[in-house]
């Protein structure tokens, strides 16, 4: 009995500290880091920087809780020589939670709005981390004419969810939703468990975002669309597009036979690469300068 009340008011002093700094922290949130544009009724941040013949477009992972820091240890190794666009979906970083259905086909319709009234034109070279490669296969099945090639960041495929645990991975998204509420999500967000290459405002930044947006409900709804998509996905032919695919160990992640389902997908495909990373499932923050040097070349061919 005694350690339910210590567990109930150490949770009680945690909630009230959270909701103190999120107050403290309001401020920071005042000035998107991208342009924000109106798409169906809300606003969707989108982030550009460099320029350069080809257009980088980086598409975050489920859960990303800051995409443009996320992604800011790789692409500025990258911005002297390419233009670069970071979007960040409905639900992530500084665009709005409009807790509506998130099928994938939704998701690529705003994606595309977004860039076409904030006049970023195609071809693009998608950089999909996790669940995003699912997003981008389906753009370069629908619209080829927009897709130079994919570079995969530990990128989920089709077949990732064939033997998929979705009730654990809800349950813990679940889990995980309360815990922001609860304020116990901000010490998972500790400085060092940050990109290294962000400063220390930068980390206060993408603290104070996750504490108001991490695992929420367009996240978990779109987890829900993962099987609509697969389908979707199986039933079109697959894009033959130039393709580089780094990967993890798999230790971090999920899916099924990570590593070997790279090399099958790409068996097949006229120009496709896998490159294998000795870290974790965000490897744009572990190893992106390998990465960016791998990008210079594959796109310079």
């Amino acid at each position: 009995m005694t350690l339910v009340i210590v567990l109930a008011v150490s949770l009680f002093v945690i909630y009230v500290y959270n909701r103190i700094k999120m107050k403290q922290e309001e401020p920071l949130l005042e000035n998107p880091l991208g342009q924000m544009i109106e798409v169906d009724g809300h606003m969707m941040c989108v982030y550009e920087e460099g320029e350069g013949e080809h257009t980088l477009l980086f598409l975050s992972g489920s859960g990303t809780a800051a995409p443009i820091l996320d992604f800011k240890s790789l692409y500025t190794l990258l911005k002297d020589d390419y233009h670069i666009v970071v979007i960040e979906k409905f639900g992530y970083g500084f665009s709005d939670v409009v807790d509506d259905e998130r099928s994938f086909d939704t998701i690529l319709r705003q994606d595309r709005e977004a860039l076409e009234k904030a006049g970023i034109n195609g071809p693009f070279v998608l950089c999909p981390h996790s669940m995003s490669g699912l997003e981008s296969i389906m753009w370069a099945q629908d619209y080829p004419d927009e897709v130079e090639a994919i570079i995969g960041l530990d990128m989920v495929l089709p077949r990732t969810y064939d033997d998929f645990d979705f009730d654990g991975v809800f349950r813990y998204e679940k889990l995980a939703s309360l815990a922001r509420k609860m304020g116990v999500v901000r010490f998972y967000y500790s400085d060092r468990y940050l990109p290294s290459a962000l400063s220390k405002e930068e980390k206060k930044l993408y603290r104070a975002i996750a504490c108001q947006k991490a695992v929420n409900i367009d996240i978990i709804n779109e987890g829900l669309s993962i099987t609509e998509a697969v389908s979707r996905i199986d039933g079109k032919p697959k894009p033959d597009v130039p393709m580089i695919m780094f990967i993890s160990d798999g230790k971090e992640v999920k899916g099924t036979h990570w590593v070997e389902n790279h090399y099958d997908y790409a068996s097949d495909l006229t120009d496709a690469k896998v490159v294998e990373l000795d870290c974790g499932h965000y490897v744009h923050n572990f190893m992106q300068n390998r990465i960016a040097e791998e990008i210079r070349e594959f796109i310079g061919k």
